[in-house]
This record gives C-alpha cells, structure tokens and sequence, in this order.
C-alpha cells in the first residue's frame, strides 16, 4: 500500500513515515506545496495524507487539482487548523476526513486503514497503457484489439505491473502480491512467470511495455526502442 505524505514540518513529516513504514506502508514523503502538487496529481497511491499550510502552495489548491483531474484517491487532512469552517472547506472540497495536530499516531494509524479499507468511491475497472487494456470485472486483456490468453495468475501479475506502471517492481514485492509467498532468491518462478508474460504481451507487438531492471526488477513502461 502506497502512501504520500506532504507535510512541511520536518519532524512531524519524518515522524508520520516512520510509523507508517513500520505498520507496513510505503511511503513517500514530500515537503513542498510545488512537489506534493506533481506527486498527488500524477502519482498513483492509495491515500494522500495532506497538510494544508504548505510552501508554494497550500493543501487546499492541491486537493482541488487532484478532484478536478478526476482523481479519486482519498486524502486524509492533518493540519493545525481547527476552525470548524476548516473543516468545512476540506470537506467541500473533496477531503475524506480531518486530523488536527497534535494528534496521536494510533488514531492516525486508524484513519489511515479504514480510508485505504473504503478504497476509492470510483473504482478503475479498465486500465490502458500504450495499445494494452485491461479489463478487470471481465479478467480480459487485449491489444492491438486481440484478446490475450492469461492464466489466473499472468492476469494478476499483468494488472499489478500495469497498475504500477513506470514504477520498479522487486521480485519480493510480486512474490507476496501474486503468489502471497515471501521470495526465495533461489526460486527463478518470478522470472519465469515474467519471461511467459512477455512472450503473449510483447513478442509479437511494439512498442515492448515489460522491462527488466537489472539487480532490481522489473517495470511496465513504453520502451520504444
């Protein structure tokens, strides 16, 4: 579970991603209005834990950009501002709820897993990079308009890589999400499974979408070479 967290405040931000890290979160941490507008806008995460008083601009102006751009990622407000017409606004504008500082990190922790439980209110149900979509009620993947032969578990690794794409996937992450298993570096069922994916989704088309990281992982982006 992805989180970004933007918050100006170096030991408030630092301590919100440690607790959250240790509670088996990833977590990116920003401190500027400018850099939690471009990450909230263009990342994929499934929460955004917002401050409103921020550098460049503020968490109002950010919340508003990721509403308009029809992103329906939750955010969570954590902010010193108390006013009740705070809240008001936040809300108005999109927030899903509202911690004010000082706060206790349990009750952040309780927030944080009951917005990620409730998920988005518009669920991504087909999802497209390049001439690959996915359709996800139906476990149906094309491109180019041909229906692509998946078994259950290339289908669940393909929306992982396509849900996450242009991001470093480790072997140990798709190991506990597709298979709900801890890596074994002397098991290659990863690379396998990644080379048979490639072969029905890139082989025969361009531009390759699956790419090898090497030391790292692997990652689906537009390789046009």
């Amino acid at each position: 579970m992805k989180i970004l967290v933007v918050e100006d405040e170096t030991k408030t931000g630092d301590y919100i991603k440690q607790g959250l890290a240790e509670s088996g979160f990833v977590v990116e941490l920003v401190r500027t209005g400018l850099d939690g507008h471009h990450k909230a806008t263009l990342g994929e995460y499934e929460l955004i834990i917002l401050d409103v008083m921020l550098p460049d601009i503020d968490g109002w102006k950010i919340l508003s950009s990721v509403r308009e751009s029809n992103n329906h990622t939750p955010v969570l407000f954590l902010t010193a501002r108390d006013h009740v017409n705070d809240r008001v606004k936040g809300l108005e504008l999109g927030a899903d709820d509202y911690l004010v500082k000082p706060f206790a990190f349990a009750e952040l922790l309780a927030r944080v897993r009951t917005l990620i439980r409730r998920g988005t209110s518009v669920p991504n149900n087909i999802l497209h990079i390049a001439d690959l979509e996915l359709d996800i009620p139906s476990r149906i993947a094309t491109r180019s308009g041909r229906t692509i032969n998946l078994t259950t578990k290339e289908f669940t690794l393909l929306e992982l890589m396509v849900r996450r794409q242009g991001e470093v996937l480790p072997r140990s992450l798709i190991a506990s999400q597709v298979w709900d298993m801890n890596f074994d570096s002397d098991t290659n069922v990863i690379d396998v499974a990644i080379r048979r994916l490639r072969a029905k989704i890139d082989d025969d088309f361009s531009p390759k979408l699956i790419q090898t990281v090497r030391g790292m992982g692997y990652k689906m982006c537009i390789n046009e070479s």
